[in-house]
């Protein structure tokens, strides 16, 4: 025992340099963790790939979905618990550690509060519509499956999309910038340009330390408590998503910047790190705004409903991939007409049809079937109920007002862009965990990643990304100050 102590003395002797936290990317999730670690009292030390921070959290809306009653939603009249919120998830994502979406919903409200504190802006106001994302200066919005069937029976329906504010830029990049700021003002080191290539372990496979290139030279820099990956998706990384995710089509568009690649991971597995939920993806194409367009239904090539069409985006896309041919149309009357205004989707305006017959003969579908549609559907409208999927009264119109018209949202047709839910398997207290579910010694993971709170897209609601991604990378940040050596 004396000989091995003494090789790993020689070998830490060897360090260009000693930290007790290294924390690898400085997105959403590694400002936070870096953030906690240092107040932790640990000499905490970011690794940036890129030449500054903010990754792809510093591009996207800035949404955080949090909830258990935060300031904004009492502000707004929304009454809203931990134990409503836990619910609400359970029922929708299918994670197999309830640990982890149990510390996440009885963490959400304080880190609302923690959020503000370091200076992400958010109103104290909500937009009763539904969108994508907020273009007005509220904060609150609904942005998930909360009011959709069976989930809205498991909860009390309730906004839980918390988005930054700011005047010049978007509310990802006013986020990033406050997190920054406030790592700045703190005095945490951060070194950009600087790639980790490799992970470095003791004889009991601990993460010690990692292997960088800085300034064009390998560095070798030990961690004497822990290192956080915290390094963003796969979902730049070509051969990846074509090995994890066959469903994307080649109208499919990554979202996110190029450092995007996977590198955490691979870095991960290098300690023995399991990967989980690697065919998860989230893909958006709306048919909303405007919301109008939801009172419509969405068939597939057989001319039958498939999904409910007030579903959360991502829901009606994930179950839009899986039909056959991946092909889906919008119909709607000339009612509710209007073009989708979703930027970037591309979704086509086939024809418009005097009656229901003709538009099935245009979009060549078995004869009969949609006229089949949507009798049952007017009826079940007639009754005031969609018996089917349970589509809500809001969005029930009868759809016979003539002409009628068809929009291909086809999976293969439209651009679905798309972020990877997969990665680094993770517990509760952002642990990295080996294929038997054991923790490995001082290596800790957050952000995008880690396998995130929601497998698929279907589970998916805006901000549970940046939500979960930024809370857990504060966990990660604590347990890895607070690691003495004991797993």
């Amino acid at each position: 025992m004396g000989s091995r102590r003494n090789a790993e003395e020689r070998k830490m002797g060897e360090w260009d340099r000693m930290v007790d936290v290294v924390v690898v990317g400085q997105g959403i999730a590694g400002a936070c963790a870096a953030l906690e670690g240092h107040r932790a009292g640990a000499e905490v030390l970011v690794l940036e790939r890129a030449g500054g921070g903010g990754g792809a959290s510093a591009l996207s809306e800035g949404i955080f979905y949090l909830g258990g009653g935060t300031p904004v939603q009492q502000a707004c009249g929304y009454e809203d618990t931990a134990q409503n919120l836990y619910d609400f998830l359970r029922a929708s994502t299918t994670h197999p550690d309830d640990a982890v979406v149990r510390t996440f919903a009885e963490g959400a409200r304080d880190h609302f509060d923690w959020l503000e504190q370091q200076g992400v802006p958010f109103t104290r106001t909500a937009f009763p519509g539904k969108v994508v994302s907020v273009r007005t200066a509220d904060c609150l919005f609904t942005t998930g499956n909360e009011k959709v069937w069976p989930f809205k029976d498991a909860a009390q329906p309730v906004p839980r999309g918390h988005q930054a504010r700011s005047d010049e830029v978007n509310g990802g990049l006013s986020a990033m910038r406050a997190l920054l700021a406030t790592c700045e003002a703190e005095g945490i080191e951060t070194i950009c340009n600087a790639a980790v290539t490799g992970l470095e372990t003791d004889a009991d496979g601990r993460v010690v330390g990692v292997t960088a290139t800085i300034d064009g030279a390998q560095r070798r820099i030990g961690a004497r408590r822990g290192v956080v990956v915290a390094t963003g998706s796969f979902t730049n990384n070509a051969e990846l998503v074509q090995r994890w995710l066959p469903l994307l089509s080649e109208t499919s568009s990554p979202l996110g910047v190029p450092s995007n690649d996977g590198a955490g991971l691979a870095l991960a597995q290098q300690a023995g790190a399991a990967l989980a939920a690697m065919d998860g993806v989230i893909a958006t194409a709306s048919i909303y705004p405007p919301e109008n367009l939801i009172k419509g239904i969405v068939v597939n090539d057989k001319g039958e409903r498939f999904v409910a069409e007030d579903s959360y985006h991502g829901r009606l896309a994930g179950f839009i991939m899986e039909q056959p041919d991946q092909k889906a149309y919008l119909i709607v009357d000339s009612e509710i007409f209007a073009y989708p205004e979703t930027e970037g989707a591309r979704h086509v305006l086939i024809d418009g049809y005097e009656t229901v017959a003709e538009m099935e003969r245009g979009l060549r579908l078995p004869q009969g079937a949609l006229v089949g549609t949507l009798v049952e559907y007017n009826h079940d409208v007639a009754q005031g109920v969609d018996t089917r999927f349970h589509k809500q009264p809001p969005w029930l119109k009868p759809l016979d007002q003539a002409p009628y018209a068809a929009f291909d949202i086809s999976f293969d047709r439209s651009i679905y862009h798309y972020i990877t839910l997969g990665g680094i398997d993770t517990d509760a207290r952002a642990r990295v965990l080996d294929p038997s579910g054991n923790p490995i010694a001082g290596l800790y993971a957050a952000g995008a990643c880690a396998a995130h709170i929601t497998r698929n897209g279907k589970e998916y609601a805006s901000g549970l990304s940046l939500g979960p991604g930024s809370f857990f990378g504060r966990v990660a940040g604590r347990e890895a100050a607070a690691n003495t050596g004991a797993s």
